[in-house]
């Protein structure tokens, strides 16, 4: 038995490597290319250089490891506490548009004129109502970026069903509850799902953004502000992309949680190995 296992663990494997060189293989060649090309052609005196080499940014990011941890933590709570609240509001007013027609009409502009102030207007006023280093206020404007996208994508997921399901679920005399629940709620996930990675992004930019306007300087924001007035270039890039790289992280856990929830949509729109 214990060699049928492990023959099979190993056709698993004989699948599953080759399958992800060939869907991911090249987008990491192409990466490890860029980074040479970047490091060479960036390479000697005289030379008029846009952006640190990658050499030079992770040397910055071990010097100082010590801050940059310490400010990717706080920034990665902001951002991160701002999708909840985002998430969480944008899925009662889904509900509720999705549900009656007056919601519908009250809150969905109300949502669209939100999405539409810019946020570097918004963030001094988000400052003075809960504090400059209160790091809630850099929450709610990731909160206000993550907030729309779930809103538009919930409220297209519960009333974009099909007729032939809505009869269906009719003629077996289900209820408003029923059909939530076993219809629009399964309908809906994939579009949740779809918002919810974008919001991840979003939360990550609007925490940045909020703590370009003021806060504690143990933030990747401030980082930022103060490396590149002090032509610190290298620190200040390693700070954007521990930023980036905490948005991919967050990006691609959504992914996982996603296929967990609603295997049965990945198994319709996989690509055939």
């Amino acid at each position: 038995m214990t060699a049928g296992v492990g023959q099979a663990r190993r056709s698993w494997l004989a699948v599953a490597l080759p399958e992800a060189a060939r869907r991911y293989g090249p987008a990491a060649i192409v990466f490890l290319g860029g980074l040479v090309v970047w490091q060479i052609v960036y390479t000697g005196e005289g030379i008029f250089r846009p952006i640190p080499t990658p050499i030079e940014i992770g040397s910055a990011f071990v010097r100082e490891w010590d801050v940059l941890s310490r400010s990717a933590v706080a920034t990665i709570i902001e951002a991160l506490g701002g999708l909840a609240i985002g998430t969480t509001a944008g899925l009662v007013v889904g509900f509720l548009t999705a549900r009656w027609a007056i919601a519908r009409d009250i809150l969905l502009p109300l949502a669209i004129g939100a999405s539409t102030i810019p946020i570097i207007a918004v963030a001094p006023i988000l400052n003075n109502w809960f504090g400059i280093l209160n790091p809630l206020s850099k929450m709610m404007m990731a909160a206000l970026l993550v907030f729309f996208p779930v809103v538009i994508s919930v409220t297209r997921g519960l009333v974009e069903v099909s007729p032939g399901q809505l009869e269906l679920m009719r003629s077996y005399a289900a209820d408003e509850g029923i059909v939530l629940r076993k219809v629009r709620v399964p309908n809906m996930l994939p579009f949740f799902f779809t918002a919810l990675k974008v919001g991840t992004t979003l939360a990550f930019i609007g925490a940045i953004v909020g703590e370009f306007f003021g806060g504690t300087s143990d933030v990747l924001g401030r980082i930022v502000l103060q490396m590149i007035s002090g032509g610190r270039f290298d620190v200040a890039w390693a700070a954007i992309l521990i930023g980036a790289v905490a948005a991919i992280v967050s990006y691609l856990v959504v992914t996982l949680v996603e296929r967990a929830v609603i295997p049965w949509y990945w198994h319709l729109h996989d690509e055939p190995a």
